[in-house]
């Protein structure tokens, strides 16, 4: 091997290995934005299942509720249908103070503002735990396929290095901005796309 031939092949691994300190820098990116999505994803989906017990419990209150109220209403109509029956007037007295008893325990159980503990009040509760719920879900969505573009994209990257095909590098960028993307849309736009 003559001395020209040496520099060109030391100029093409000098190239090469300039390349491939390139291609080491994206994946070591693609890897810190593949930690983050994956922190970011699994937090979301923490926070869609402790939602969704939440609005699943607040919802069981609330049945809970209704059914107490179903049955003293039920003793109030039952109560009003014995004083039409009765004549002893300290009779009567006793079962309307008890009929206006269980009136007023069942206007407290479809509303009870002081201690949000009313059907209203629970009802609206679980509304918004079931929104919160679909929201960490749709981010949990996004972050999911941020982490795979991610992913793919690291492969790729790798298979650059081996095969010193620079086509992959650039598919593994574009993968790259397409995680981005899907981060971003996560975090400040989880409903823009609609991916369940």
């Amino acid at each position: 091997m003559g001395a020209h031939e040496s520099m060109e092949h030391a100029e093409h691994a000098e190239h090469a290995s300039g390349s491939n300190k390139k291609i080491a820098l994206l994946i070591a990116v693609l890897a810190l934005f593949l930690a983050i999505s994956e922190t970011l994803g699994k937090g979301a989906q923490t926070e869609s299942i402790s939602k969704n017990v939440e609005a699943a419990n607040l919802w069981a209150f609330f049945q809970a509720k209704s059914i107490r109220r179903t049955v003293v209403l039920t003793a109030a109509e039952q109560g009003k249908l014995t004083l039409g029956g009765t004549t002893d007037d300290a009779m009567k007295a006793a079962v309307q103070k008890q009929v206006d008893d269980w009136t007023r325990t069942a206007q407290r159980y479809r509303s009870e503002p002081e201690t949000g503990e009313g059907t209203e009040q629970l009802a609206e509760k679980a509304k918004h735990a079931e929104h919160a719920r679909d929201e960490a879900t749709a981010k949990y969505h996004h972050f999911e396929l941020a982490s795979a573009a991610f992913q793919i994209g690291i492969v790729l990257a790798s298979a650059t290095i081996i095969t010193g095909m620079l086509a992959l590098a650039y598919v593994s960028g574009v993968l790259t901005l397409a995680g981005l993307l899907m981060t971003a849309l996560g975090l400040w736009w989880p409903h823009l796309l609609h991916l369940h």
